[in-house]
Protein backbone atom coordinates (compact mmCIF):
# COMPACT_ATOMS: atom_id res chain seq x y z
CA UNK A 1 0.00 0.00 0.00
CA UNK A 2 2.74 2.51 1.10
CA UNK A 3 4.71 1.52 -2.17
CA UNK A 4 1.14 2.74 -4.04
CA UNK A 5 0.99 5.60 -2.19
CA UNK A 6 4.66 6.51 -3.02
CA UNK A 7 4.64 6.20 -6.37
CA UNK A 8 1.21 8.32 -7.03
CA UNK A 9 3.05 11.15 -4.51
CA UNK A 10 6.16 10.98 -6.92
CA UNK A 11 3.64 11.45 -10.00
CA UNK A 12 1.77 14.27 -8.69
CA UNK A 13 4.83 16.08 -7.40
CA UNK A 14 5.85 15.51 -11.33
CA UNK A 15 2.63 17.05 -12.37
CA UNK A 16 2.99 20.07 -9.82
CA UNK A 17 6.70 20.88 -11.17
CA UNK A 18 5.50 20.66 -14.77
CA UNK A 19 2.65 23.25 -13.49
CA UNK A 20 4.83 25.28 -11.91
CA UNK A 21 7.53 25.62 -14.78
CA UNK A 22 4.67 26.54 -17.70
CA UNK A 23 3.45 29.52 -14.50
CA UNK A 24 7.60 30.87 -14.75
CA UNK A 25 7.69 30.77 -18.82
CA UNK A 26 4.38 31.64 -19.19
CA UNK A 27 3.57 34.09 -15.99
CA UNK A 28 -0.35 32.93 -16.50
CA UNK A 29 -1.77 33.28 -13.02
CA UNK A 30 -4.44 29.92 -13.45
CA UNK A 31 -1.31 28.03 -14.29
CA UNK A 32 -0.44 29.02 -10.74
CA UNK A 33 -3.27 28.60 -9.11
CA UNK A 34 -3.14 24.99 -10.84
CA UNK A 35 0.63 24.18 -9.68
CA UNK A 36 -0.58 25.10 -5.92
CA UNK A 37 -3.45 22.78 -6.08
CA UNK A 38 -1.82 20.08 -7.44
CA UNK A 39 1.67 20.37 -5.02
CA UNK A 40 -0.82 20.22 -2.00
CA UNK A 41 -2.41 16.97 -3.76
CA UNK A 42 1.17 16.15 -3.37
CA UNK A 43 2.24 16.84 -0.06
CA UNK A 44 -1.13 15.19 1.12
CA UNK A 45 -0.79 12.00 -0.30
CA UNK A 46 2.95 12.02 0.42
CA UNK A 47 1.93 12.25 4.19
CA UNK A 48 0.01 9.45 3.83
CA UNK A 49 2.48 7.72 2.08
CA UNK A 50 4.33 8.33 5.35
CA UNK A 51 1.73 7.32 7.41
CA UNK A 52 1.00 3.90 5.55
CA UNK A 53 5.12 3.27 5.75
CA UNK A 54 5.02 3.83 9.58
CA UNK A 55 2.05 1.23 9.79
CA UNK A 56 4.10 -1.13 8.03
CA UNK A 57 7.28 -0.74 9.62
CA UNK A 58 6.17 -0.28 12.90
CA UNK A 59 8.84 2.55 13.55
CA UNK A 60 9.05 6.20 12.01
CA UNK A 61 10.24 5.34 8.85
CA UNK A 62 13.71 7.47 8.83
CA UNK A 63 16.43 4.58 9.05
CA UNK A 64 17.07 3.50 5.68
CA UNK A 65 18.09 5.48 2.60
CA UNK A 66 14.77 5.51 1.03
CA UNK A 67 12.97 6.30 3.87
CA UNK A 68 15.34 9.59 5.14
CA UNK A 69 15.30 10.83 1.44
CA UNK A 70 11.42 10.90 0.92
CA UNK A 71 11.25 11.78 4.80
CA UNK A 72 13.16 14.74 3.83
CA UNK A 73 11.20 15.86 0.30
CA UNK A 74 8.53 15.53 2.83
CA UNK A 75 9.54 18.10 5.43
CA UNK A 76 11.08 20.44 2.36
CA UNK A 77 7.26 20.65 1.33
CA UNK A 78 5.85 20.92 5.01
CA UNK A 79 8.35 23.77 5.29
CA UNK A 80 7.32 25.38 2.38
CA UNK A 81 3.67 25.11 2.46
CA UNK A 82 3.95 26.46 6.25
CA UNK A 83 6.16 29.21 4.71
CA UNK A 84 3.54 29.87 2.08
CA UNK A 85 0.99 30.19 4.40
CA UNK A 86 2.40 33.40 5.84
CA UNK A 87 4.39 34.53 3.05
CA UNK A 88 4.12 34.95 -0.63
CA UNK A 89 7.68 35.05 -2.61
CA UNK A 90 7.45 34.96 -6.51
CA UNK A 91 8.11 31.70 -8.46
CA UNK A 92 9.52 30.47 -4.91
CA UNK A 93 7.39 27.25 -6.15
CA UNK A 94 9.01 25.63 -9.55
CA UNK A 95 12.09 25.68 -7.48
CA UNK A 96 10.86 24.20 -4.23
CA UNK A 97 9.08 21.45 -6.65
CA UNK A 98 11.56 21.07 -8.40
CA UNK A 99 13.96 20.06 -5.39
CA UNK A 100 11.27 17.99 -4.24
CA UNK A 101 10.88 16.35 -7.48
CA UNK A 102 14.59 15.31 -7.70
CA UNK A 103 13.98 14.09 -3.71
CA UNK A 104 11.73 11.67 -4.66
CA UNK A 105 13.31 10.55 -7.72
CA UNK A 106 16.52 10.19 -5.67
CA UNK A 107 14.39 8.08 -2.93
CA UNK A 108 12.18 5.88 -5.70
CA UNK A 109 16.23 4.67 -6.62
CA UNK A 110 16.85 3.64 -3.27
CA UNK A 111 15.61 0.01 -1.95
CA UNK A 112 12.17 0.67 -0.53
CA UNK A 113 13.27 -2.96 1.70
CA UNK A 114 11.98 -2.92 5.33
CA UNK A 115 14.38 -3.78 7.47
CA UNK A 116 14.32 -4.49 11.50
CA UNK A 117 16.00 -2.07 13.49
CA UNK A 118 19.23 -2.28 14.99
CA UNK A 119 19.16 -1.97 19.03
CA UNK A 120 20.46 1.66 18.87
CA UNK A 121 17.60 2.53 17.20
CA UNK A 122 14.86 0.86 18.96
CA UNK A 123 14.38 4.00 21.19
CA UNK A 124 12.10 7.16 21.14
CA UNK A 125 14.55 9.02 20.48
CA UNK A 126 14.31 8.45 16.38
CA UNK A 127 11.32 9.80 16.14
CA UNK A 128 12.45 13.24 18.22
CA UNK A 129 15.97 13.74 16.86
CA UNK A 130 15.49 12.53 13.31
CA UNK A 131 12.58 14.27 12.56
CA UNK A 132 13.47 17.51 14.34
CA UNK A 133 16.69 17.31 12.29
CA UNK A 134 15.16 16.59 9.05
CA UNK A 135 12.65 19.60 9.62
CA UNK A 136 15.51 22.22 10.19
CA UNK A 137 17.10 20.90 6.84
CA UNK A 138 13.69 21.67 5.12
CA UNK A 139 14.08 25.10 6.70
CA UNK A 140 17.30 25.54 5.44
CA UNK A 141 16.37 24.01 1.88
CA UNK A 142 14.22 26.85 1.61
CA UNK A 143 17.51 29.52 2.72
CA UNK A 144 19.55 27.89 0.29
CA UNK A 145 17.14 28.18 -2.97
CA UNK A 146 16.57 31.86 -1.86
CA UNK A 147 20.32 32.00 -2.30
CA UNK A 148 20.19 30.55 -5.54
CA UNK A 149 17.41 32.33 -6.57
CA UNK A 150 19.23 36.34 -4.89
CA UNK A 151 22.55 35.28 -6.98
CA UNK A 152 20.10 34.54 -10.49
CA UNK A 153 18.29 38.12 -9.83
CA UNK A 154 21.79 39.87 -8.72
CA UNK A 155 23.92 38.64 -11.92
CA UNK A 156 21.02 40.23 -14.32
CA UNK A 157 20.55 43.21 -12.21
CA UNK A 158 24.88 44.30 -12.03
CA UNK A 159 24.92 43.20 -15.76
CA UNK A 160 21.82 45.26 -16.55
CA UNK A 161 20.63 42.76 -18.86
CA UNK A 162 16.99 41.93 -17.58
CA UNK A 163 16.27 38.98 -19.06
CA UNK A 164 14.45 35.53 -17.94
CA UNK A 165 15.15 35.15 -14.11
CA UNK A 166 14.73 39.49 -13.62
CA UNK A 167 10.65 39.96 -14.18
CA UNK A 168 10.26 36.56 -13.03
CA UNK A 169 12.08 36.17 -9.45
CA UNK A 170 11.20 38.69 -6.71
CA UNK A 171 12.84 41.99 -5.48
CA UNK A 172 16.42 41.12 -3.25
CA UNK A 173 14.80 42.78 -0.75
CA UNK A 174 12.24 39.80 -0.55
CA UNK A 175 14.83 37.69 -1.34
CA UNK A 176 16.68 38.67 1.73
CA UNK A 177 13.34 38.27 4.07
CA UNK A 178 13.09 34.72 2.80
CA UNK A 179 16.52 33.95 4.10
CA UNK A 180 15.92 35.90 7.17
CA UNK A 181 12.67 33.90 8.07
CA UNK A 182 14.12 30.62 7.25
CA UNK A 183 17.33 30.66 9.18
CA UNK A 184 15.45 32.26 12.05
CA UNK A 185 13.85 29.12 11.67
CA UNK A 186 16.41 26.25 10.71
CA UNK A 187 19.07 27.17 12.78
CA UNK A 188 17.58 26.99 16.32
CA UNK A 189 15.63 23.55 15.25
CA UNK A 190 19.11 22.52 13.65
CA UNK A 191 20.61 22.93 17.09
CA UNK A 192 17.74 20.97 18.53
CA UNK A 193 18.64 18.27 16.38
CA UNK A 194 22.29 18.52 17.74
CA UNK A 195 21.30 18.48 21.11
CA UNK A 196 18.81 15.41 20.85
CA UNK A 197 21.33 13.22 18.86
CA UNK A 198 23.67 13.60 21.89
CA UNK A 199 21.04 12.89 24.06
CA UNK A 200 20.61 9.65 22.22
CA UNK A 201 24.30 9.00 21.69
CA UNK A 202 24.53 9.07 25.91
CA UNK A 203 21.63 6.26 26.30
CA UNK A 204 22.49 4.33 23.23
CA UNK A 205 26.71 4.23 23.58
CA UNK A 206 27.20 5.64 27.24
CA UNK A 207 28.98 9.17 25.86
CA UNK A 208 27.33 12.15 24.59
CA UNK A 209 29.95 12.60 21.98
CA UNK A 210 32.23 9.44 19.82
CA UNK A 211 33.95 12.23 17.45
CA UNK A 212 31.78 9.75 14.51
CA UNK A 213 32.25 11.29 11.24
CA UNK A 214 28.53 12.31 10.78
CA UNK A 215 28.55 13.98 14.44
CA UNK A 216 31.67 15.83 13.32
CA UNK A 217 30.17 16.97 10.08
CA UNK A 218 26.99 18.06 11.97
CA UNK A 219 29.24 20.32 13.88
CA UNK A 220 30.47 21.85 11.26
CA UNK A 221 27.50 22.32 9.84
CA UNK A 222 26.42 23.46 12.84
CA UNK A 223 29.41 26.08 12.84
CA UNK A 224 28.83 27.12 9.04
CA UNK A 225 24.77 28.45 9.94
CA UNK A 226 26.69 29.37 13.15
CA UNK A 227 28.80 32.11 11.45
CA UNK A 228 26.16 32.78 9.26
CA UNK A 229 23.27 33.67 12.20
CA UNK A 230 25.75 35.77 13.41
CA UNK A 231 26.74 37.97 10.63
CA UNK A 232 23.31 38.46 9.88
CA UNK A 233 21.77 38.84 12.97
CA UNK A 234 24.58 40.43 14.66
CA UNK A 235 27.01 42.43 12.84
CA UNK A 236 24.64 43.00 10.05
CA UNK A 237 25.27 41.17 6.75
CA UNK A 238 22.47 40.88 3.80
CA UNK A 239 22.76 40.26 0.21
CA UNK A 240 25.11 38.35 -1.28
CA UNK A 241 27.53 37.12 1.57
CA UNK A 242 24.25 35.60 3.64
CA UNK A 243 22.97 34.12 0.09
CA UNK A 244 26.32 32.09 -0.29
CA UNK A 245 27.16 31.16 3.47
CA UNK A 246 23.10 29.40 3.18
CA UNK A 247 24.50 27.86 0.17
CA UNK A 248 27.46 26.40 1.41
CA UNK A 249 25.80 25.40 4.73
CA UNK A 250 23.19 23.47 2.57
CA UNK A 251 25.90 21.92 0.88
CA UNK A 252 27.81 20.41 4.07
CA UNK A 253 24.29 19.51 5.18
CA UNK A 254 23.73 17.24 1.84
CA UNK A 255 27.26 15.82 2.85
CA UNK A 256 26.47 15.19 6.00
CA UNK A 257 22.66 13.38 4.81
CA UNK A 258 24.16 11.18 2.74
CA UNK A 259 27.79 11.70 1.75
CA UNK A 260 29.35 10.39 4.83
CA UNK A 261 26.93 7.68 4.95
CA UNK A 262 28.73 6.58 1.72
CA UNK A 263 32.01 7.66 1.80
CA UNK A 264 32.89 7.32 5.33
CA UNK A 265 32.38 4.22 7.98
CA UNK A 266 31.03 5.27 11.42
CA UNK A 267 27.72 3.98 13.96
CA UNK A 268 25.68 6.44 12.20
CA UNK A 269 26.69 4.48 8.51
CA UNK A 270 23.02 2.05 8.98
CA UNK A 271 20.98 4.93 8.74
CA UNK A 272 21.32 5.76 5.51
Amino acid sequence: MSFLLFQASVAVYVLSFAAYLVFFLTRKKPVRRIGRAIFLVAFLLHTVNILARSLEAGHTPITSHHETVSFFAWSVSCCYLSFRWRYTVKNLGVFVSFLVFALMVVASLSSRALLPLPPALQSLWLPVHASITLFADGFLALACIGGIMYLLQEREIKKKRFGLFYSRLPSLEALDKLNHHCLSVGFPLFTVGLVTGSLWAKQAWGAYWHWDPKETWSLITWFLYAAAVHQRFTVGWRGRRVALLSILGFLSVLFTLWGVSFLLEGVHTYVS
